[in-house]
């Protein structure tokens, strides 16, 4: 570019008339329109073919402005550059923004904070050798290079893992940041590279066998502990740990002894109502005496719940454990749900459907469960006291 340069000057600016472009030399030129709105291009030739890019808005970018944005432009295409790929490679989001922004825009849908930290978590812990990559460049390989490591040895977590990379690579394409095949796509694509994943035992958790429980709930009454108190509440009602430590004491009908759970805290976002056994009344009725919070189970700070790692805790502290596919593993909370249903499949003569409603599954359709949760209600209180009955009958 042999032409001079520097022909406009600050003072001329605002005065030129349009519609035309009044070069500054160097490729750089403002375009003032015919309804006198100011503008900065840069126009360059690239074998032959004109280009051109807009470098801003007259007043906001001022003359020396525009001069270095043109300066930085013209050294691009003298060392063979494109000016408008660099400038969009630049603007190009990383993998890691895309997955902030994806977490943020979908955390409103979760149920809650725990399912948001694990999303946050599993992304920045596994995939940090991809996260400042741009988003339009990760590939095949990357995804492979995030899962492999512990496909086998965490084959849930890479799972889960998996399945949010692609839901992040989804949104990048969805606005206009990558293009092509998702590289994080299961079917057709990772399924014929990585081995299938093996299925976790029913419920997913190491659940206590129903001969066995009987004697450990004899030495869980025998413990003097909030957080004794809440696991052996867990189980009476077959309830969820979230359900549980969460639980208030607004919710509480101890003369008709209903527990009502609302729906905020259920799985399937519906209310769920859990008639208590003597044995359950018998509990928050004592704890009741000695209220000290809105929660029946109080954490270490008394206006907050129990936390998610106390019941886990406890079991591990405790060593109780069961064999899941040859392995030995520590039972959980959650897997005291598959105890009680086993239980009630070979032990009792309970309907199929009463046992999943105690259980608040979804059976049948709404009006279906409509109609059974009014009539099954002391039902299921029937069969929570011989549960209950069942849990104790080691002490009697």
């Amino acid at each position: 570019m042999t032409r001079s340069i520097h022909k406009l000057s600050p003072l001329k600016v605002p005065k030129l008339e349009g519609p035309k472009r009044h070069s500054d030399g160097g490729g750089l030129y403002l375009n003032v329109t015919g309804a006198g709105t100011r503008s900065w291009i840069f126009m360059w030739a690239v074998n032959g073919k004109r280009r051109e890019m807009g470098l801003g808005s007259y007043p906001a970018i001022s003359l020396a402005d525009a001069r270095s944005r043109a300066d930085d432009c013209r050294k691009l295409v003298e060392h063979g550059f494109d000016p408008i790929s660099e400038r969009d490679r630049q603007l190009e989001k990383t993998f890691g923004e895309c997955a902030e922004e994806y977490i943020a825009a979908h955390k409103s849908s979760w149920k809650n904070e725990k399912h948001q930290g694990q999303w946050g978590n599993t992304l920045t812990t596994y995939c940090a050798r991809m996260w400042k990559l741009p988003v339009s460049k990760v590939n095949d390989q990357q995804v492979l290079a995030c899962l492999r490591p512990i496909w086998a040895s965490k084959n849930e977590t890479a799972s889960r893992l998996r399945g949010r990379i692609e839901r992040v690579l989804d949104y990048a394409k969805s606005n206009g940041w990558r293009d092509g095949e998702n590289p994080a796509r299961w079917r057709g694509n990772l399924q014929h590279i990585l081995p299938k994943r093996q299925k976790l035992a029913r419920g997913h958790m190491a659940a206590l066998h129903f001969n066995a429980l009987p004697e450990f709930f004899e030495r869980l009454q025998a413990a003097n502990s909030m957080s004794a108190r809440a696991l052996e509440f867990l189980i009476l009602t077959a309830s969820r740990s979230g359900e549980v430590r969460e639980a208030k004491w607004s919710e509480f009908d101890l003369e008709k002894k209903i527990w009502t759970v609302p729906a905020a805290r259920m799985k399937a976002q519906k209310e769920h109502s859990v008639p208590l056994s003597e044995q359950a009344a018998a509990l928050i009725g004592k704890l009741k005496a000695n209220q000290v919070s809105e929660f029946v189970f109080p954490g270490q700070k008394i206006d907050a719940p129990m936390s998610d790692m106390t019941l886990t805790g406890l079991l591990r502290r405790w060593k109780v454990t069961t064999v899941v596919d040859g392995r030995e593993r520590t039972v959980t909370a959650h897997g005291f749900r598959s105890t009680f249903r086993d239980w009630c499949g070979n032990e009792t003569d309970y309907p199929r459907e009463l046992a999943e409603e105690a259980l608040a599954h979804q059976i049948g359709n709404a009006v279906e469960r409509a109609y059974r949760r009014q009539a099954a209600i002391e039902k299921r209180r029937k069969l929570m006291q011989d549960w209950a009955n069942y849990c104790v009958s080691c002490r009697n």
